[in-house]
Order: C-alpha cells, then sequence, then structure tokens
C-alpha cells in the first residue's frame, strides 16, 4: 500500500513596526489564508510582541485556512522582521520555541529584496514606518542603513514624522515660519508644546522603566513614543503637501535629501535598479520617477511573497 503523501505549507511573516501580516501558502504558492495583527520590531520589549504576534498570527491563518495547527509541523516558515539588522536579535528570534519544520529569520530588507525584483539582481529600498537598503550585485550583497529609530531609518515615515513634529515645536516657539500643516499637527497632538512634549514622553501612558535591582528609574534610559506613533502623522503630511503647503514641501526636501544618498550609494557599487518598497515610499514613487527616471521601479512583488519564496527556498536543505 502506498504510503500517503505528506502535505508542504509555506509560512511567511512580513513583521513591520506597525503591524505583523502572516501568510500561508500550499506548495504551489497559492495563498490559502492571510492576517494582520499587532507590531512586530524585534528591537521593542526583545521582540515579545513580535513573537506573540507571530504566534497568533499562525494559529488564525490556519483557522482561516481550515486547516489543522497540527500541520505547522509540516509547514516551512520564513520571517523578514523589522528591527531585524541585528545579527544577535536574528538569532535570538530563531532559537525561540516554534512550532514549524523550519524557520529562517532575516531583516526585512531580505524578504523585500526578493519580492520586489523576482530574484534579480539590484537594489532595494524600503521605505515605511522604517528605512533600509539593500542590493545584490555580481553576486555580491550589499547592506546599509536599517539600524533603527532613533539613531537610523533615515527615509522612513518614522523620521520624517519626527522631524514634522520638531518643526512645529519650532514654529508654536516663533523661531520658524509656521503654516497650516504645523497647526494641524500641534492640534492632532493637544493643541499646545506642553501637550506635544506630554505626548512625545509618552507621559499620559504612565509607563515605567524598573531598573535590573527592581528600583524605578534609570539613569540611562528614557521612554519616548514608538516610531510608529511618529508614522502615523504620514497621512497629515501628504494630505498638506498635495495642497502645496511649504512646510510640507519643506520636508519632503529633507526626505529626498535621505534618499539621494542611498542613491549615490547603489551607483557607487554599480546597482542599476533601485525598487521601491513600503507605503510611504510607493506613496513617493510618483516624484522620485520624475527625479531618477529609470533608476527606481515599483516592485514586482509584495515582501510577503518575498518571504513566501525564501521559505519555500530555504525548505529544500531541510
Amino acid at each position: 500500500m502506498e504510503t500517503p503523501r505528506v502535505p508542504r505549507y509555506y509560512l511567511g511573516v512580513d513583521g513591520g513596526g506597525t503591524n505583523c501580516r502572516v501568510r500561508l501558502t500550499d506548495e504551489n504558492l497559492v495563498t490559502l489564508a492571510e492576517v494582520k495583527n499587532g507590531r512586530s520590531n524585534l528591537q521593542i520589549d526583545g521582540g515579545d510582541p513580535a513573537y506573540k504576534a507571530i504566534l497568533d498570527g499562525t494559529r488564525d491563518a490556519f483557522k482561516a485556512a481550515g486547516i489543522d495547527y497540527a500541520e505547522t509541523a509540516n509547514t516551512h516558515a520564513c520571517f523578514g522582521m523589522a528591527g531585524g539588522r541585528m545579527d544577535s536579535a536574528r538569532a535570538e528570534f530563531t532559537a525561540r520555541e516554534w512550532p514549524f519544520a523550519s524557520v529562517t529569520v532575516y531583516d526585512d530588507i531580505d524578504i523585500a529584496h526578493a519580492g520586489a525584483l523576482g530574484g534579480d539582481e539590484g537594489g532595494v529600498i524600503i521605505v515605511g514606518t522604517g528605512s533600509a537598503a539593500m542590493s545584490i550585485v555580481d553576486g555580491k550583497r550589499h547592506q546599509a542603513g536599517g539600524w533603527g529609530f532613533p539613531i537610523g531609518d533615515q527615509m522612513s515615515g518614522a523620521i520624517l514624522g519626527r522631524e514634522l513634529v520638531r518643526y512645529t515645536v519650532e514654529a508654536e516657539d516663533g523661531l520658524v515660519e509656521g503654516s497650516p500643516l504645523t497647526k494641524a499637527v500641534r492640534d492632532q497632538l493637544g493643541g499646545s508644546n506642553q501637550s506635544i512634549m506630554t505626548w512625545a514622553f509618552a507621559i499620559e501612558l504612565d509607563v515605567k522603566i524598573i531598573s535590573n535591582d527592581g528600583s524605578e528609574g534609570c539613569d540611562d534610559a528614557l521612554i519616548g513614543r514608538a516610531p510608529g506613533e511618529y508614522g502615523k502623522l504620514m497621512p497629515l503630511f501628504f494630505e498638506y503637501l498635495e495642497k502645496g503647503d511649504p512646510v510640507a514641501q519643506k520636508m519632503i526636501d529633507i526626505e529626498f535629501g535621505y534618499i539621494e544618498t542611498y542613491v549615490r550609494w547603489f551607483k557607487a557599487h554599480n546597482a542599476k535598479v533601485m525598487a521601491i518598497v513600503g507605503g510611504f515610499g510607493e506613496r513617493l514613487f510618483p516624484r522620485l520617477q520624475q527625479q531618477y527616471g529609470d533608476f527606481v521601479a515599483l516592485p514586482k512583488f509584495e515582501p510577503l511573497h518575498g518571504a513566501i519564496i525564501l521559505a519555500k527556498q530555504n525548505s529544500t536543505s531541510n
């Protein structure tokens, strides 16, 4: 009697700073279910929220597909994670207890590259809540950025949101010329610089830092708003950019200055194309195309499909 063939599944995760998307496919990469839930940056709370988001998302995806959760044992998983730039963070996350046949954890730029270029060489930038850049040229992998908020992520919605809030505070102090956009930001964050400061330091959330010895407070740590909270200002920014707001134009000039730095970096190692991935970046694409022409491109596939592609590729060694 012939032994029944064991089905194989692939699970991809696009773990962003704002939300976590989980997709389950069959062995032909046909989507069976897809779900979305909480934030999943590896640098937030030691990766615990990301771990919970993926496990919860996995259960939801299997339930939505009508497949027994026990089939995770026949599922190969690939996670592309915001905050995955650090080797140690990826290694620690991979070492957690997972129900899958295999798990590989990448920086989110890797799944973006796999999806955006469909396996071809070239460059890709992620421009979303965070930002990073990667290229493969002549078989060599290059990576820059992605070091996280606040020291990196220069092209991101979070950094531009932070710059917008800073400019708004300066405008309210009379140091720079304000605009309808700065007034809208002020009003959204409570109506005054006092309220903006309270918001920025997350005072109303009543969060406390506890030191290793159990005492409250820590001299070398500070509580503040997460990157995604600054990124939430981007719809407001685009609304006023489209109206020709002068401060919005100043902000777009800052953004394009950051992007230009990466364009020069790509061209220095002979990348022939730069795909733009991420909701913020794709909103900017028409303007980028005006400036850079055919050097910029929209992605062939989304990062989540890139995670599925890598899950299948990696499963061949298992």
